[in-house]
């Protein structure tokens, strides 16, 4: 009997990048034997490595890098022949984009520059640039002449009817309209792989990476899930709203395009599947109704994740640990202030950082410069990547996480299952994983962050108390198999559901289906 088969989205994680929404997927593949995954992973850059070993049950990894591609079809179809890209390269000239191109691109641009849009009106513009881009060349489009044109002239118009009362500083420049193409050129970037006929589409984030979905939707009906881990529109308008560099028009349209695209998938969805009770604030936010949201807290194996003695190089020292990239969402420079505060009173403690040093090398530079700044060579370690991630826990007293946002973090319930009490700060679903099991504070602020960990380390009857209830939370909530088998019912009722659909469509009586 045919497996049935998954349409996997990931957006710069699984499998070429480790952290919590990874082991997410990893757990996930690995634990859903009877179901074929075919994986579509947008990624930064090209060249990337696996950081897990994919089980058999994956039958394709497809990468989709966004950036640094010279010719995207050499990093995106692999397994085509040249000739047929040469075929798609030759039939692109002006006459073409004028007649074929642009009047759906002008209507995607019109979309999302009007925030009352039609979400699903706009999946349909998204699936006919699909059709365009399977039979065009996608870059050769996105150079062309009459596209430049095309979309200068139009959304200089849009821009000055919608908002007729600019100030100086509102007013975009040529500048600011060739970024705005080149992010267009980049993020749309998964319009031109070749989508699956699958029996499901699960996009890891509602983001770019969902974009095939839309087209699975739109072409066969695919049934689409969306899961919410950290929530992609909010997590892009914090990150985008803080960046110095970009002008308000920039910023706006940026934005705009970051929004739209969840937009489009929350609208298209069957399900959305948030990890915490937290997303689901935003998701109705951008109109999910509330019978699609079902909330599917992760999971840990606690045979793994399980309480161990400190190793002897630590045994002593008073030790705090954090698993985070080193990236400005985790915040590791107040972790960083918060230690110089902890050390006045406790002049030997120790914070390790287990986490990847290359998400952000220029926010690695900066935390490296503080560290060394408040002269915390000895106090404050960023360790890079641990092999064995069950360890990191045991290797403290305590834990630590100073994200300013977060989903259902797996650092939390995993310092948990180990007996380690976590400080933490109140973003994502964080309360509703460690309320009365840890210490919760608010972001962004170093001594609320240092007298947690000061409380923690000086109580020892405390430590332990919240240390024994916590790993007893995880038993009863928060175990592998119970996330796992939230996810094999939501895809074998939707799949099923379409197949009972699609049968009763094509005449089949309802009584010999039940049969």
């Amino acid at each position: 009997m045919r497996k049935k088969s998954i349409l996997f989205e990931t957006e710069g994680t699984y499998p070429f990048v480790g952290g919590g929404v990874s082991t997410w997927a990893d757990i996930l593949v690995n634990n859903l034997k009877e179901f074929d995954f075919y994986i579509y992973a947008v990624t930064g850059m090209p060249y990337v490595e696996y950081k897990y070993k994919l089980p058999s049950n994956v039958k394709l990894v497809r990468q989709i890098p966004l950036w640094g591609s010279e010719e995207p079809f050499e990093d995106i179809f692999f397994e085509i022949p040249f000739s047929s890209i040469y075929i798609r390269k030759t039939k692109v000239n002006e006459r073409v984009v004028l007649r074929k191109f642009i009047p759906i691109f002008l209507e995607f641009i019109s979309s999302l520059m009007n925030p009352y849009s039609d979400p699903e009106e706009c999946a349909g513009y998204v699936w006919l640039m699909h059709r365009y881009f399977s039979e065009y060349d996608y870059k050769q489009t996105f150079k062309s002449f009459s596209v430049w044109q095309e979309f200068k002239k139009f959304v200089i118009l849009k821009y000055f009817e919608d908002n007729p009362f600019l100030s100086e500083d509102e007013i975009p420049s040529v500048y600011d309209l060739t970024l705005a193409m080149r992010w267009l050129y980049h993020y749309l970037m998964p319009l031109y792989v070749d989508v699956p006929q699958v029996d499901l589409s699960h996009a890891t984030a509602a983001g770019f990476c969902g974009l095939p979905s839309v087209v699975a939707k739109m072409r066969d009906g695919t049934p689409l899930v969306v899961t919410d881990h950290g929530v992609f529109a909010r997590e892009r308008y914090i990150g985008i709203g803080g960046e110095k560099s970009l002008s308000f028009f920039a910023k706006k349209f940026l934005i705009n395009l970051s929004i739209l695209v969840s937009k489009m998938l929350y609208k298209l969805a069957d399900k959305v599947l948030p990890v915490c009770r937290f997303n689901t604030i935003w998701e109705k936010i951008f109109g999910v109704d509330d019978e699609k949201i079902k909330v599917i807290y992760n999971g840990v194996d606690p045979e793994v994740f399980k309480p161990k003695p400190k190793p002897e190089k630590n045994r002593g020292i008073p030790t705090v640990v954090a698993a985070a990239r080193v990236m400005p969402l985790k915040d590791i420079e107040t972790m960083i202030k918060a230690s110089a505060i902890v050390r006045e009173q406790i002049p030997n403690v120790k914070f390790i950082v287990y986490g990847s040093l290359d998400a952000d090398p220029l926010y690695t530079k900066k935390c490296q410069m503080l560290i060394k700044e408040l002269k915390l060579e000895n106090t404050f370690i960023l360790a890079g990547h641990h092999p064995k991630p069950s360890e990191i826990y045991n290797e403290g007293d305590i834990s630590i996480l100073s994200s300013i946002s977060e989903g259902f973090p797996y650092t939390v319930i995993e310092s948990m299952a180990c007996a380690r009490p976590v400080v933490a700060t109140d973003v994502g679903g964080v309360r509703e994983a460690l309320e009365g099991f840890g210490i919760i504070v608010k972001p962004r602020d170093p001594k609320a962050l240092a007298d947690g960990v000061i409380k923690l380390l000086t109580d020892n009857e405390l430590r332990e108390t919240l240390g024994r209830r916590a790993r007893e939370e995880v038993l009863a909530k928060y175990r592998i198999e119970m996330a796992v088998g939230e996810y094999r019912n939501v895809y074998n009722e939707l799949i099923d559901g379409k197949r009972f659909e699609t049968l009763d469509k094509q005449g089949v009586a309802i009584e010999e289906i039940v049969k």
